[in-house]
């Protein structure tokens, strides 16, 4: 019998699709239970992984259905982005004769995974932007991150995620994104630094041309974050 995951591979390879951890692939899920499929092909890997490990999954309590708790997680939480289709983000005319022509700044927490080490990355996005003549919901800015977010990823790739996305779904080019967050490739194993924190920005339109539009930019980054929850 053919495995799930070898005819989503075809079928990706076909379409000329590419799946690398920080890709969306789910124009692959084409029929009902394919993603269910997924799942179970994926319970049998981590239950080898764990057999591999020397964990007696059959006996001990705690390891008892891990490999299923393990493939749900992946797929349903935390790689979510890359098998669900992006979230819906209808957008609303900004014309109404008030028309808004200043700058947003939303901050967005997130939780991703790096795709080195397969470790939790946590940190917080702040996705500055001047909207054209269209907006979309203050949520969707945070929809959108998080949805990006929820894949194999490093940091780098994940701010020109966000950013290429947001324009997608505002068309407006003039969009900035500055994440800062902690990596569990670095506190949890090599280096265990717990004290490190890693920034990227990128930039966009007037956020990257006009020094002003920037320097606002981070004027709001500073004051959300002197006045962000602790």
């Amino acid at each position: 019998m053919t495995k799930t995951s070898a005819i989503l591979k075809a079928r990706l390879e076909e379409a000329g699709i590419r799946h690398w951890a920080g890709d969306n692939i789910s124009q692959v899920f084409t029929q009902p239970g394919d993603k269910d499929d997924l799942i179970d092909e994926a319970t049998d890997a981590f239950e080898n992984v764990l057999d591999t490990l020397l964990i007696d999954r059959h006996n001990d309590p705690n390891s008892k259905d891990t490999g299923r708790r393990l493939a749900k997680m992946y797929i349903n939480e935390i790689m979510s982005g890359r098998y669900d289709p992006a979230p819906s983000a209808t957008a609303f005319p900004n014309d109404n004769g008030h028309t808004y022509k200043g700058m947003l700044v939303v901050r967005s927490e997130l939780k991703s995974m790096c795709s080195h080490h397969h470790q939790p990355v946590a940190g917080i996005a702040y996705i500055g932007i001047i909207p054209g003549e269209k907006v979309i919901g203050l949520s969707k800015y945070t929809r959108i991150a998080q949805w990006c977010a929820r894949r194999g990823t490093l940091q780098e790739e994940l701010c020109n995620d966000i950013m290429r996305e947001i324009i997608k779904a505002t068309d407006s080019e003039h969009v900035g994104v500055y994440i800062q967050a902690t990596h569990g490739c670095c506190e949890n194993r090599g280096i265990m630094a717990h004290s490190s924190l890693t920034q990227t920005t990128v930039l966009n339109g007037g956020f990257l041309d006009d020094p002003s539009v920037k320097k606002e930019f981070f004027d709001n980054i500073k004051l959300q974050q002197e006045f962000a929850p602790r």
